[in-house]
C-alpha cells in the first residue's frame, strides 16, 4: 500500500486539494439562531432553557434515565468517578490505549491508575485481561474489592470505547458485579455507537460523552454524565451545580458540590447538533465503508466495528504492518496536507504514570506502534 495513493483517496473523498483535517467540526443546522437567542436573552451562563432541553434531547437518544450536561467531558468523568464513591487513595482500573483526560480524571480525585491491556476486537478494555488480572491481584473483604499486594481499595473499573468501538459491556459488567467494582463508561468519543442495541455509557453505573470541538457533534466545550437511574441522575445534577439548595434569594449548599454546569450558550449548539446528529452519523458511515473497501485485499488493516456492535465510526482508523510503514504514512500524509494521526502514546509510558500498577500490555504495545487515525470529518451529500 502507497501512502500516496491514500492521499489520492482521501482527497477524492472530500473533493479538495485543501488542506483536509482529521476531524473538524460541522454546523450545518440551526446553531447560529440558537445561540443568538441565547445571547439575546442575556441568560448565556449556567441558567437557560437550552441546557435542559440539550439534555433531555440525550437521555431521548441514548435511552439513559438521566442526562446531565457539565462543562467538558473531563468534568463528566470526574463527576461519575465521584459519585461511583471512588475516594482518595483508591485504585481504578482502565486501559494504558486511551487519551491522557481518562487518568487526569483520576489523579484530580487523589486515585491511582492500574493498566490492564485492551482487546484486538474492540481497541477497549479486553474482559479477559481484567479477569486474569483481578483473580491474580485482588481479593474479596467484607464485600470490596483489596490489591492483595499493595492494601489499597479497587473501586472501579474505566473502559473507553475506542475511536467509537464498544468494548464487550456484557463480559465487563458480569466481571464487575463480581468484584463489586463500578463500572464507569468512557463514552467520550462514542456518541451515536451502540452494544447490542443500547447506547454507550448507558450500561454502567455511569458514562461520561465529550462535545469537545473534535467529536462528532461538539458544544465548543462540553461533556454529559448519563446515570444509571433517575435517582442518581438528581443528585448528579445537583452536586455539579454547587449543590445548591432551590430557594427564592438565599445561598445554601448542603454538600460538596462542583461548578461543572454546561452554559446555556454551548447548550445551544448541543441542541442545534442534536438535530442533524442521524445525518452525520449516516454520513461518517458511508466514508468508513468506503475506507473499507479501499483498503479491502490490503496489506494494512482497516478497523471495522466489532460484530456486537453498532459503532459511529467517529475516528477511522488503519492498522500498518509495522512501525516503520506507520511513520512512512504519517510523514508522507502530514507533509502532502492530508492530516493523520498516531493514537496516544500509552499512558504508563507518560511521566506522571510510569509507576502504577499495570497487567501485560502486549495488545496496547502492538495497536501502539501500528494505528494511524485517518480524516473522518463530516461529508454532505
Amino acid at each position: 500500500m502507497n501512502a500516496q495513493l491514500l492521499v489520492e483517496f482521501v482527497r477524492d473523498q472530500y473533493k479538495t486539494q485543501d488542506f483536509i483535517p482529521l476531524h473538524a467540526p460541522t454546523f450545518a443546522g440551526n446553531e447560529k439562531p440558537y445561540v443568538i437567542e441565547t445571547i439575546e436573552s442575556t441568560f448565556v451562563s449556567s441558567v437557560g432553557k437550552f441546557v435542559n432541553e440539550f439534555e433531555l434531547k440525550m437521555e431521548a437518544f441514548t435511552g439513559t434515565p438521566k442526562a446531565v450536561a457539565t462543562v467538558n467531558g473531563t468534568a463528566a468523568l470526574h463527576t461519575a468517578l465521584y459519585m461511583a464513591g471512588v475516594e482518595r487513595g483508591d485504585l481504578v482500573i482502565t486501559q494504558a490505549l486511551t487519551f491522557v483526560a481518562t487518568c487526569n480524571a483520576l489523579y484530580h480525585m487523589g486515585a491511582e491508575p492500574i493498566f490492564v491491556d485492551v482487546s484486538l476486537k474492540s481497541l477497549g478494555l479486553c474482559p479477559k485481561a481484567l479477569e486474569s488480572y483481578l483473580d491474580e491481584n485482588a481479593t474479596l473483604t467484607e464485600n470490596e474489592c483489596y490489591h492483595k499486594h499493595t492494601g489499597q481499595r479497587i473501586k472501579a473499573v474505566i473502559p473507553m470505547h475506542t475511536f467509537g468501538h464498544p468494548v464487550e459491556l456484557d463480559e465487563l459488567v458480569s466481571i464487575c458485579s463480581k468484584w463489586n467494582l463500578a463500572l464507569i463508561e468512557d463514552a467520550a468519543e462514542s456518541l451515536g455507537s451502540f452494544y447490542k442495541g443500547r447506547h454507550t455509557g448507558t450500561l454502567g453505573d455511569y458514562g461520561a460523552v465529550s462535545f469537545n470541538g473534535n467529536k462528532i457533534i461538539t458544544t465548543g466545550g462540553g461533556g454529559m454524565v448519563l446515570c444509571g437511574s433517575e435517582e442518581s441522575g438528581n443528585h448528579t445534577k445537583h452536586v455539579t451545580t454547587t449543590a445548591k439548595v432551590p430557594h427564592k434569594y438565599e445561598f445554601f449548599h448542603d454538600e460538596p458540590g462542583f461548578n461543572y454546569r454546561m452554559p446555556n450558550i454551548n447548550a445551544a449548539l448541543g441542541c442545534a447538533q442534536m438535530e442533524v446528529l442521524e445525518q452525520y452519523l449516516k454520513s461518517k458511515r458511508a466514508l468508513a465503508e468506503q475506507y473499507a473497501s479501499f483498503f479491502d485485499n490490503s496489506e494494512v488493516k482497516f478497523v471495522l466495528e466489532p460484530d456486537y456492535a453498532r459503532s459511529n465510526y467517529w475516528l477511522n482508523s488503519i492498522i500498518c504492518v509495522d512501525e516503520q510503514q506507520r511513520n512512512e504514512f504519517l510523514e508522507t500524509t502530514n507533509s502532502l496536507g492530508v492530516m493523520t494521526r498516531p493514537v496516544w502514546q500509552l499512558m504508563d509510558r507518560l511521566p506522571m504514570f510510569e509507576k502504577a500498577l499495570k497487567g501485560s500490555l502486549s495488545n496496547s504495545e502492538f495497536i501502539s506502534s501500528r494505528l494511524i487515525n485517518l480524516p473522518s470529518s463530516y461529508i454532505a451529500d
